[in-house]
């Protein structure tokens, strides 16, 4: 099926006059989709190609222990963008579905509003998979952003089976979700393809992210551009240039389009004369989905993958890249996607909101080598209780377990903590790690053997820390328990019958 002709316009206001003193850097941001800590080649995977996100981490910043806020793709995305654990905004349990009633509260401020508010232009490509609401009113153009080319949520919530994931005519892998509308394609709030052609896919992505970029620096405008990839989420696909091009298949081909769009990226930056003033940072929003086995992502050398509070769940790779600013190099510090909001605010020179901020301002680490300000990192499952409170506790190099399930995101691996069928098993006293010599979580501390008085310490301070913060946490009204309307399935033909199916536009 050939798509609609897609056109692209840029109002993006007047220009505002900001002195060489005052000007604030460019901003990139990059969110992987399911994308394991082992799938990177600069991360270890053997046969990974992804030579420009390679080039990034020798050029830049590498990080090894940072972290995601949940191990699930709606609740994460919330962290991302508001610099807070997704209790708060309510987005628990589960995911957004494409007839929810909630979405990301509108009153809940985005990286793309605080940045807004100092001049900048903001638009926003791929999965948003933060709501969609009625007549669009949770999408990322009422969220702060001025454009977004992209999916309402994930591209597996919609029937796949007779879609061609890869070129000639290679059908999608599996059923997907049915009985809903197909998966559209939309820009701003207008449906341009349902179901979209995802062999065109990330090329319309390419061509908007470029034509933004340059406007932008036409217009001498700083900007906020958020790419967030629906790769490597299943079903992979990939249009004709990545076909058969990968030693591991459809996940590696899709890897490489990944790659290959963060190539274009760069090359706009590098055209357009901005690579100097501009901050590129790219990391993931949760681990692999092991139960897709060889199409599914790796965790590397962690434990369990997407679902869990094991790092596998929750560690991602992540880059910070900036030429001239940030030296190349690998950190060990603790830092997250809840630190990106209150870092870009002080780098745009921009208030930060006026809220229970979770996140801290990583300036330290990405242009001093300081130590991170983040000491701490708490864990909470895809679907969490006030009564249990958080899972996991980080504090520097220790993790305790307070609680722990398998998933069935991270079934069909030897390890049977990981799987679906694995029940919430409560550990009193917790299991007990050091992450620096025992990153895949094998060897309790507590258990077998005499227990240092240091250990102890940290084990009561962690115990303290956890007791401190479920009690001052205060949870938001669960916006995905607000349950489903099949009048809110975005549909290309509205009066069209029968639905769902009817959704087709040409």
């Amino acid at each position: 099926m050939r798509g609609p002709r897609v056109w692209f316009f840029y109002p993006l206001g007047p220009v505002l006059l900001i002195s060489a003193a005052t000007n604030p850097p460019n901003i990139v941001l990059i969110f992987a989709d399911d994308l394991g800590f082992g799938d990177l080649g600069s991360y270890g995977h053997p046969t990974s190609a992804t030579p420009n996100l390679d080039k990034m981490a020798a050029r830049g910043l590498r990080f090894t222990d940072f972290y995601s806020s949940c191990p699930l793709c709606s609740p994460s995305r919330a962290g991302l963008l508001t610099g807070r654990y997704q209790t708060r905004s309510g987005v628990y349990p589960g995911v957004f579905y494409p007839g929810s009633k909630g979405g990301l509260p509108l009153a809940e401020v985005t990286i793309a509003e605080v940045l807004k508010a100092q001049g900048y232009a903001t638009a926003m490509v791929g999965k948003w998979h933060l709501g969609l609401g009625a007549n669009g009113s949770f999408l990322p153009t009422n969220q702060g952003f001025d454009h977004f080319l992209g999916v309402p949520y994930s591209h597996d919530q919609g029937p796949c089976q007779n879609l061609t994931c890869f070129p000639p005519d290679t059908k999608c892998f599996g059923m997907c979700d049915q009985g809903v509308v197909p998966v559209p394609l939309l820009f701003n709030q207008s449906i341009l393809q349902q179901p979209l052609v995802f062999p065109q896919l990330v090329p319309l992505y390419n061509t908007f992210s470029r034509k933004f970029i340059a406007t932008c620096a036409r217009q001498d405008r700083p900007f906020l551009l958020y790419y967030a990839s629906h790769h490597t989420h299943y079903p992979q696909f990939g249009s004709q240039a990545y076909v058969g091009q990968s030693l591991r298949g459809p996940f590696g081909d899709a890897l490489m389009e990944f790659d290959g769009s963060v190539g274009h990226l760069l090359q706009a930056l590098q055209e357009n004369g901005l690579e100097g003033n501009t901050l590129v940072f790219f990391t993931a929003d949760n681990g692999p989905e092991t139960m897709r086995m060889a199409r599914g992502g790796s965790s590397g050398l962690l434990k369990c993958g997407k679902g869990t509070t094991y790092e596998g769940g929750m560690r991602e790779p992540a880059v910070a890249y900036w030429p001239g600013r940030i030296s190349p190099g690998v950190t060990h510090q603790l830092a997250s996607t809840l630190d990106i909001l209150p870092t870009l605010a002080a780098l745009a020179g921009a208030p930060r909101p006026n809220v229970t901020l979770d996140g801290y301002d990583l300036s330290p680490v990405l242009f001093g080598g300081a130590e991170s300000p983040r000491q701490m990192m708490f864990y909470y499952p895809p679907s969490p209780s006030e009564l249990l409170g958080v899972f996991a506790v980080r504090y520097r190099k220790h993790k305790a377990h307070f609680f722990t399930q398998g998933a069935f995101h991270s079934g069909m691996t030897p390890d049977q903590d990981c799987h679906g069928m694995t029940p919430l098993t409560p550990h009193d006293p917790p299991l007990l790690f050091d992450l620096e010599v025992d990153p895949a979580e094998n060897y309790n501390l507590l258990k077998g053997g005499a227990v240092g008085p240091e250990v102890l310490q940290v084990l009561k301070e962690i115990q303290l820390q956890k007791a401190l913060f479920d009690q001052h946490m205060k949870f938001g009204e669960s916006q995905t328990g607000k349950g489903r309307d099949p009048a809110l399935q975005p549909c290309c033909a509205p009066q069209c019958t029968p639905k769902p199916s009817c959704c087709h536009c040409l």
